[in-house]
């Protein structure tokens, strides 16, 4: 019995760890620009049948009312990525633009592959597109001339150039946002980049202030929706639950040496 119990401890140090790895990962990026918290889910593994419930124990008796099943641990099913809106905060750089809402910003992967970002730090490429910090091109793709003095977003998405000799602004592209059905099945690629996948479903495309689309502003970033304090409480509670865990297989182990100290 104490060898289960060792097994069983094992796998709640193991959970533990896991738990502590992602809220690291979270306190890390407590200054990512659109950085999504994660979240650790944990179930509970298979049981053993000790006594079946339902069945008669004796010839002449009544069922049994109450079996006995016993838990063989816990196992780690999922790392949920929390997509709640983080706080927005200004820069002033008319390039620098945050959704206000759900949505999602489009740019394009190395492979002409549509990846999707709350990270709206965009900047222009020696072409005058619109890029991310990483050089993906904005999608739809937009283009800046070169004697523009100015350009402006509204909250829609319009893209507007203010250029030499003009009175009025040039309309040049329009921003154009995604939704999926699940969110947390985005697959994260790093870079603040996150893929389409089939548990995320497909992008469902509007522009922004639309039905179900949150709204621009320009001179703004969305910062990480990390709670430090909540962090910290989760990882306190993390590390107690691991040396809960330890001290099990600690019991186990002295259990099972008064054993073998009985049997010599």
């Amino acid at each position: 019995m104490s060898i289960k119990a060792l097994s069983i401890a094992a796998t709640g140090m193991n959970a533990q760890q896991k738990n502590l790895e992602v809220i690291a990962n979270n306190i890390a990026n407590i200054n990512t620009t659109g950085f999504k918290r994660a979240r650790a889910e944990f179930t509970d593994l298979m049981y053993e049948t000790v006594r079946s419930s339902g069945v008669s124990n004796q010839a002449g008796l009544g069922v049994i009312p109450e079996g006995g099943k016993l838990g063989l641990g816990v196992k780690l099913s999922a790392i949920r990525d929390i997509h709640i809106q983080g706080a927005l905060s200004q820069t002033n750089n008319p390039l620098d633009l945050a959704i206000n809402g759900k949505g999602w910003f489009q740019v394009l992967g190395a492979n002409g592959e549509t990846l999707y970002t709350r990270s709206g730090a965009f900047n222009l490429n020696q072409d005058g597109q619109l890029v991310n910090l990483h050089g993906n091109i904005v999608d739809p793709e937009i283009t800046v001339p070169e004697n523009s003095r100015q350009v402006t977003v509204t909250s829609s998405g319009q893209v507007f150039a203010h250029l030499d000799g003009a009175v009025v602004p040039t309309e040049i592209g329009q921003i154009t946002l995604s939704n999926f059905a699940n969110e947390a099945g985005l697959e994260p690629m790093g870079d603040s980049l996150f893929a389409a996948t089939d548990a995320s479903g497909s992008a469902i495309e509007g522009v922004p202030d639309g039905p179900g689309f949150g709204k621009i502003s320009q001179g703004y970033l969305e910062s990480s929706n990390v709670d430090a304090i909540k962090e910290i409480t989760q990882m306190i509670a993390a590390q107690r639950a691991y040396e809960m865990n330890s001290k099990v297989i600690q019991a186990a182990d002295d259990m099972s040496s008064v054993v073998s100290k009985g049997i010599r």
